[in-house]
């Protein structure tokens, strides 16, 4: 785990990916405070995925190279069965290392994701859409954007509860990510 002085003064380009844990922006100020150093970072060639945030944190100052709004908490999936669309089946992430299909969505647990951007910036690729049953589908849940050389990645996927629990496709589809 990079730490604050991590952060403040290491050479981020050792890095191939450094991925934010949930509601990151709201208990590391220091994420905060070096922000500019993750953006340079990606700028250069890095990939950074940010993993959800809340709304009152991540709609404050918008740390992500272009804007993307969460509303509240009800853009969000709760059915861990729900349907997943593949909006760009010719994305990257879709095909590299892992080739994404259907079943990688099998065996979810909990729910599908939380605190989607319900819009942003047109630098942003919406990739993933989902839906509660009878809701309109949510296209936020996993925003990729170039940014110079880099990616940044913006999710609302549950990963954190995907990958504890051992579901493959979950393990398939971050590692594609990184």
């Amino acid at each position: 785990a990079l730490q604050p002085e991590d952060l403040a003064t290491e050479n981020l380009e050792k890095y191939h990916c450094i991925i934010a844990g949930i509601r990151a922006y709201q208990v590391r100020t220091d994420l905060v405070e070096h922000n500019i150093r993750l953006l340079e970072y990606v700028e250069q060639g890095g990939v950074f995925i940010v993993q959800y945030n809340t709304p009152s944190t991540w709609n404050r100052t918008q740390y992500g190279p272009y804007k993307a709004k969460i509303v509240d908490r009800k853009d969000r999936v709760t059915d861990e069965t729900a349907p997943m669309t593949i909006l760009m089946p010719e994305h990257r992430a879709f095909h590299y290392p892992n080739k994404i299909t259907q079943n990688d969505f099998d065996n979810w647990v909990q729910e599908r994701g939380l605190y989607f951007p319900s819009s942003w910036d047109e630098n942003f690729d919406a990739i993933l859409s989902s839906n509660d049953p009878g809701e309109d589908p949510r296209d936020g849940g996993l925003l990729v954007a170039q940014y110079g050389e880099g990616y940044y990645i913006y999710t609302g996927y549950a990963w954190f509860r995907q990958l504890p629990a051992g579901v493959p496709g979950a393990y398939r589809i971050f590692t594609n990510m990184i």
